[in-house]
């Protein structure tokens, strides 16, 4: 059987060496690519159509829900396995709207994702154990309720969610454009409804929903504007 071809997407390098040095060690398994920003693993996943991607939740230019999304629309043979330090319920929750297989945490994923990679291929889900109870709980409750339980999105589109991330961590208009691939004037549209939707109009409020939702790190400093 061909080996399981793996695309490693985390913007820290030590965790990609930690997982390049693991994975390299398993006969089955072949790292095919490397990673730093989600935007690039979207890339690499479009080109390598690898069978498995590995990706952190909080990535530079295009955070990992976003990333997911678009890596199972553009990729749709590959499989996507979220190694991340988030645990969150809602986090899990998008992650598997958009298509992810699996999801494990990072402090107690050794163990498990070898294990985890093959069943991702095979095409079934795979999560740390943790998150596998509260997902029973969850699915406990609804069934007691005798409904799903809603989410409240931002329904923001996928170009939105892009440009907020970007704008949130400090990319001018112009940069976003040059990044994004489209000209300022789309830009500053897709920033304009985005504002509308969110009812958030100035850069540090953006910013702040941008934290609050997981999409870049809090350590990001707040502009003034």
């Amino acid at each position: 059987m061909s080996k399981i071809r793996v695309l490693l997407a985390d913007d820290h390098a030590v965790v990609r060496e930690g997982l390049r040095a693991l994975l390299d060690a398993t006969p089955d398994i072949e790292v095919v690519g490397e990673a730093e920003t989600g935007r690039l693993a979207v890339q690499l996943a479009q080109k390598l159509q690898p069978d498995v991607v590995v990706m952190d939740v909080v990535m530079p230019q295009l955070n990992g829900v976003e990333a997911t999304r678009q890596i199972i629309r553009d990729a749709p043979t590959s499989k996507v396995l979220v190694l991340s330090s988030y645990s969150d319920d809602d986090k899990v929750a998008q992650l598997i709207e958009h298509g992810a297989t699996g999801y494990l945490v990072k402090q107690a994923a050794t163990n498990d994702l070898v294990k985890a990679i093959r069943e991702a291929r095979k095409g079934n889900a795979f999560f740390s154990p943790c998150i596998s109870r509260r997902l029973l709980e969850q699915c406990r409750d609804s069934y007691v309720k005798g409904k799903a339980v809603k989410r409240k999105g931002d329904h923001l589109t996928s170009r939105e969610t892009e440009v907020l991330q970007l704008i949130a961590e400090g990319y001018a208009n112009k940069q976003i454009a040059d990044v994004l691939g489209i000209s300022i004037k789309t830009v500053e549209k897709h920033r304009q409804q985005l504002m509308d939707k969110l009812n958030i109009h100035e850069v540090a409020g953006l910013t702040r929903h941008a934290i609050a939702k997981g999409m870049i790190e809090a350590t990001v400093p707040l502009p003034t504007g």
